[in-house]
């Protein structure tokens, strides 16, 4: 047995018993082999030594074939580094001892490694996690798998500890992307080590990678470098829970005497190197120091700050936190930014580049688990995309799903026989809006239909996102007796109930135990936050199958399911219905798939009477949208960017007060402002815009001029002999005016029509409501066939709001277009009209006689359902009358326009009485046309047959051949052009969503701040309220500030001052609508008082505001005052929640908020201390389970 064997038994023997099991029957086994490959009694196990050196530290003079890694533990003056490559295959070639493996970026390499984390998990799946990045390092040998430490050796926390060790003892020069990487018993991802190199080479980063791609284990490596320098971390999140979580995992990691947490009412181990907490906390923490560190700053010895979920920098309400951040941050702390996938993060990377210091990006693009998406029917699940991942799976087109819902013979079977009819035309046209709308309500699935799939496929758990609480809880009902859990997983479920009642008996969501113990739950803003984490809880262990939530659970809480469901593609909001964001989708649905456990993730995407798949083909390739800067100024920043001297009352003084410091300038405060991510975007991004869309303009008037006729012509003279080009040229001449003619009789044939329809018309605004055909062409060019109900012209509804908006609107102005020369104004003999009708799909439709395909016997009878009653073409006309008049283009001719707007739920019954086109015939076509319409359609015929012998004939000619391919050549340039004119729009309207400057928001709020004597901008003297104001955390900080300092307030009762602040924190607190028999507390007559005078207040501040144009709100609502003030008067929990009208979610958010004002009042300057002692008392008595902001 050579030196080398005799050395590795050495090291194994002293740490046999930490080594995994399997290790020890392979070291006992003899052999007498010098090589480094030990033979085994099992030929088909065997240890590689090739690929790893070893260190060792020795006094002995001699040297080693081989060394040992710097970070072992002494061990009789050696330190000793031990790795073990293990494979369950000889290997097909080993590399010389010393020599590097090859790194290989490709995706050969990557299917490969993923081969290979798929036999490790058969092994033990525990024991290594396998990654399968597309830019993971790749060894040479695939059959070789890397075990590092198992869990068995070493803790994570040992080994962070470990490191820290190594630091003190070695300096932090050992600190390699190597070293940190050897904390995960993991190989990490490229872009990992990508952006953990960045960071050690002392530059902020920006992260931008897809949801669960691993974007924390950087920020975790960054702590592990800091914390072993001893310098500080500061993590920030969006959201409180998501802090609470971070918490949790960094204690896991770091130790809790290293890890502290920081929210607006409550600290923990504040000074602590790792400090997590909420964006805005350190945004008001920067004000302080804006642009620099003293040991007398919060900032004090931190080198690190890390922005999780940074794209939040688009959120309308909250962005401009983020860009204040980096803004103020001081230049010497690095940033770290971690962001999902977005569309512009080179501009991020470039505008932190510019204003803060060296920035580096670092993206990916792939998921670590690959995701499968479908889409989800009454009667499949079929992949939503085609095999190339490019378009839409054609089994969901439309008329597919017709053509199976009917049953019938295929599209191409019926085409020939049902070409020349015409009731083909009105049966099946699938691209009218209104089939469309019948085709996909037959295919809406159930819940139940859809779960039923995803258990069959063995695609549970999942994430199902529901955009309403209700909605959540009513699909929890409805599978409260589909059973997805087996008896034992039940009885976990059931002690793991019991325990949570034990510890929390408030918390327990009753409405919801059911559904637990079948493996369905709801997650919600209606629940409260521990039951929501121990929803969390049950969930990662597997004991919760199906997890309803709202959107919220997408934005960063750790819940990694198989599956994401989600219900709908568009969500209600206060101005309606809208559409989700590609952003929006792709985050949703990068919850789908677990690494380590799933080979692939799921994302489903369900039928709704809204959206089919095409909508979410459409969103899916539509690509991701960019950040986009939400800079707004607030009274806070304002306040403490001017703020500069304060006002002390001096004794036996004249003026009574003394001026000391001064603060920034208006200048030096614009500087700061202009720094936006906005501004950034707007000077360098803007102009980089312009001249791409300069340069693709110009490209576009270039080609349009070599397809001109005149181009054209040349070029066929170029090319025919003189005798073919006379010829094609005389026989194009004759086709274009033969054209000309044909295109005026068609005008002459519908001008005819529409002569014929008008005195029909007439004689039915008195009459019966009749049923009409509708037909036009969108912008697509696909053609449209609506049935609707006919209301009336609307020349006659005189004095409606229909009426008065045609006329008085120059946009629904009838404006004959000219065509080709042509005046055919001059060649009307009766000028359209505007008529309005609805339809089968709960449409209102406003269009001219050019828009009416026929007119059938049938429609509803204008006669009275009861005697008294109004007429039905009286309740449609109310009903329209109640509208909004929001009205949109369909179409346009060069005879009118069409327009449609949605109906109303009171028009909702009568829309379903409109039959579809199949059901009315020919016979039942009531429109007798003129005969000179019909002579009109006879010379149209003959022209158009005249125009095609003519195409036949030019067809045969002798230079033909020659003159289509310069036609063909033309044609392509022709759909050229197209594809750069949607560019080019694209571009524009790019340019159109960037915004200038905030520098003017910011002073209209400045001259708010000096008109009401907070704080005067000249001499930036700051006044009391405006210290107070300053100091304030809130959404109008101002009037926060007025309120706490009215003397109004000074005399209430603890209980009473927590219900006065309770109403200006309620903005969005809503009642329960559905809840019958339910209740909430009345306030006492004593607050009701004081909000009643302070409303005077608020009145005043509003018009103030708004002399100056700004909009910021003021809150003040007596509505939830008594909810506070029971709570703050000790009431029990299962006291306020008795028949309450409110979720338990919102009133617990209502008493944080309140909770979270009051105790910021005792750190208020120039605050009543007999207000700051009740603010103590009512904060300290709300502070208790089950809203205790860090219970559990």
């Amino acid at each position: 047995m050579n030196d080398h064997t005799q050395m590795l038994l050495l090291y194994t023997t002293v740490r046999h018993n930490l080594i995994h099991p399997a290790m020890n029957n392979i070291l006992s086994s003899p052999s007498s082999s010098s090589s480094s490959i030990f033979p085994l009694q099992n030929p088909n196990f065997q240890i590689s030594l090739h690929h790893y050196y070893f260190n060792l530290k020795s006094h002995s003079p001699n040297i080693l074939p081989f060394t040992f890694h710097r970070s072992f533990q002494p061990l009789h003056h050696c330190n000793f580094h031990f790795n073990v490559r293990c494979s369950y295959k000889p290997p097909r070639s080993s590399l010389p001892v010393g020599e590097s493996p090859v790194v290989s970026d490709t995706e050969e390499d990557d299917e490969e490694d993923d081969e290979e984390a798929a036999e490790e998990y058969e092994v033990d799946a525990e024991f290594i996690e396998a990654d399968s990045d597309d830019e993971v390092e790749a060894e040479s040998d695939e059959n070789v798998v890397v075990v590092e430490r198992s869990r068995f050796e070493e803790f994570k926390w040992q080994r962070i500890e470990r490191i820290r060790n190594d630091v003190r003892e070695y300096g932090d020069g050992i600190l390699d992307v190597d070293e940190l990487s050897s904390v995960y018993n993991f190989r990490i991802d490229k872009f990992q080590r990508l952006a953990i190199q960045a960071f050690l080479r002392g530059s902020s980063v920006v992260v931008s990678a897809p949801t669960s791609a691993g974007k924390t284990l950087i920020a975790e490596a960054a702590a592990v470098a800091t914390v072993a320098r001893g310098k500080r971390l500061f993590y920030t999140t969006p959201l409180k829970a998501l802090s609470n979580q971070k918490f949790r995992e960094f204690c896991d990691a770091f130790g809790e005497d290293n890890v502290g947490l920081l929210t607006g009412d409550s600290a923990i181990n504040r000074d602590a190197p790792v400090l997590i907490m909420t964006t805005e906390i350190l945004r008001n923490m920067l004000y302080q120091s804006v642009g620099i560190m003293s040991s007398e700053s919060g900032l004090f010895n931190v080198d690190v700050i890390v922005l999780d979920e940074v794209h939040y920098l688009s959120d309308i309400s909250r962005g401009t936190v983020w860009e204040e951040i980096v803004i103020y941050c001081p230049k010497e702390v690095q940033l770290i930014c971690l962001s999902a996938t977005v569309a512009n993060p080179d501009e991020l990377s470039g505008w932190i580049n510019q204003i803060h210091g060296k920035t580096e990006l670092v993206t990916s693009t792939k998921r670590p688990v690959p995701l499968n998406w479908h889409f989800s029917t009454k009667s499949a699940l079929l992949p939503l995309l085609n095999e190339t991942g490019t378009s839409m799976n054609r089994k969901l087109s439309t008329n597919y799903l017709q053509l199976n819902s009917l049953g019938g013979t295929s599209y191409e079977e019926e085409r020939p026989r049902r070409r020349n009819s015409r009731k083909y035309e009105n049966d099946v046209s699938p691209s009218s809006k209104n089939d469309k709308s019948n085709i996909r309500r037959s295919q809406v699935p159930q819940v139940i239909d859809t779960l039923w799939h995803l258990k069959t496929r063995d695609m549970l758990p999942a994430v199902w996102f529901i955009f309403s609480r209700k909605g959540c809880d009513v699909a929890v009902q409805y599978l409260e007796d589909c059973k997805l859990l087996d008896e034992c997983e039940m009885s976990e479920v059931d002690l793991a109930l019991k325990r949570f009642r034990l510890k929390y008996p408030d918390a327990v969501r009753e409405s919801a135990v059911k559904g637990i113990l079948r493996g369905v739950a709801a997650h919600h803003a209606g629940c409260l936050p521990l039951w929501k984490s121990f929803i969390e809880e049950l969930f990662q262990k597997g004991l919760v199958k199906v997890v309803f939530a709202t959107e919220t659970l997408a934005a960063g809480i750790n819940m990694p399911a198989r599956t994401a469901v989600i219900s709908s593609l568009s969500k209600r909001s206060e101005s309606g219905r809208i559409q989700l964001t590609t952003n929006e989708l792709l985050q949703m649905a990068g919850r789908a798939g677990r690494r380590g456990i799933d080979k692939t993730g799921h994302a489903v995407v369900v039928q709704t009477p809204y959206e089919g798949a095409e909508e979410c083909c459409k969103l899916l390739l539509a690509g991701l949208q960019p950040l986009v800067s939400q800079f707004t100024a607030s009274y806070g920043m304002v306040l403490n960017l001017l703020a500069g001297a304060k006002v002390t009352q001096i004794p036996n003084e004249g003026d009574g007060m003394e001026v000391s410091r001064t603060g920034r300038t208006l200048e030096e405060a614009r500087k700061l402002v202009e720094q936006s991510f906005g501004n950034y975007v707007g000077s360098n991004v803007m102009l980089a815009a312009q001249d791409e869309l300069n340069k693709i303009q110009d490209e576009i008037r270039i080609l349009t001029s070599e397809i001109s006729d005149e181009a054209i012509d040349r070029k066929s003279k170029s090319i025919l002999s003189k005798s073919a080009y006379k010829e094609m040229a005389d026989l194009q001449e004759e086709l274009r005016a033969e054209k000309r003619v044909r295109t005026e009789l068609r005008r002459r044939m519908e001008m005819e029509r529409m002569s014929s329809l008008r005195p029909l018309l007439q004689t039915l605004d008195n009459g019966h409501l009749p049923f009409l055909c509708l037909h036009y062409h969108d912008n697509a060019g696909t053609k449209h066939l609506v049935p609707v109900v006919y209301l009336g012209d609307v020349d006659s509804m005189h004095g409606s709001k229909l009426k008065n908006m045609v006329v008085e609107n120059d946009s629904f102005a009838i404006k004959i277009i000219s065509v080709d020369g042509v005046d055919l104004e001059s060649q009307l003999t009766t000028r359209p009209s505007y008529y309005v009708a609805l339809g089968s799909d709960n449409t209102w439709y406003l269009f001219t006689e050019r828009c009416i395909k026929t007119v059938y016997k049938a429609g509803f009878p204008n006669t009275a359902l009861n005697n008294g009653d109004a007429l039905p073409r009286e309740i449609m006309a109310a009903h329209l009358e109640k509208m909004e008049m929001q009205w949109q283009k369909l179409s346009h001719t060069e005879l009118g326009a069409i327009w449609c707007m949605e109906g109303s739920l009171e028009t909702w019954s009568w829309s379903l009485n409109v039959p579809v086109l199949s059901s009315l015939s020919e016979d039942n076509e009531v429109v007798q046309y003129s005969q000179a319409y019909y002579d009109a359609v006879e010379s149209y015929k003959n022209q158009r047959n005249k125009v095609s012998q003519l195409k036949k004939k030019i067809a045969k000619t002798e230079g033909f051949k020659e003159y289509k391919k310069i036609v063909d050549v033309a044609r392509f340039t022709e759909e050229k052009i197209q594809r750069l004119k949607a560019r080019s729009n694209r571009l524009m309207t790019r340019l159109e969503q960037i915004e200038p400057s905030g520098w003017k928001e910011f002073t209209q709020v400045s001259n708010v701040i000096h008109e009401i004597r907070a704080l005067d901008i000249n001499t930036h003297v700051i006044f009391p309220l405006g210290e107070t104001a300053a100091a304030l955390r809130g959404e109008n900080e101002l009037w926060i500030a007025m309120v706490l300092r009215n003397k109004s307030l000074f005399n209430l009762k603890p209980p009473q001052l927590a219900a006065v602040c309770g109403s200006i924190v309620s903005e969005g607190i809503k009642v329960r609508p559905s809840k019958n028999n339910s209740y909430i507390y009345e306030p006492s007559s004593t607050v009701l008082e004081v909000i009643n005078f302070l409303d005077d207040q608020r009145r005043s501040l509003l018009q103030l505001q708004e002399k100056h144009d700004v909009k910021i709100p003021c809150c003040l609502d007596s509505q939830f005052s008594g909810m506070v003030e029971a709570w703050a008067s000790g009431l029990t929990w299962r006291e306020m929640m008795m028949d309450c009208a409110m979720d338990e979610g919102d009133l617990a958010r209502l008493l944080r908020r309140t909770i979270d004002v009051l105790a910021q009042i005792p750190k208020l300057p120039d605050i009543d201390p007999q207000l700051q002692r009740n603010a103590i008392v009512a904060s300290g008595v709300m502070d208790r389970p089950p809203i205790s902001e860090l219970a559990g």
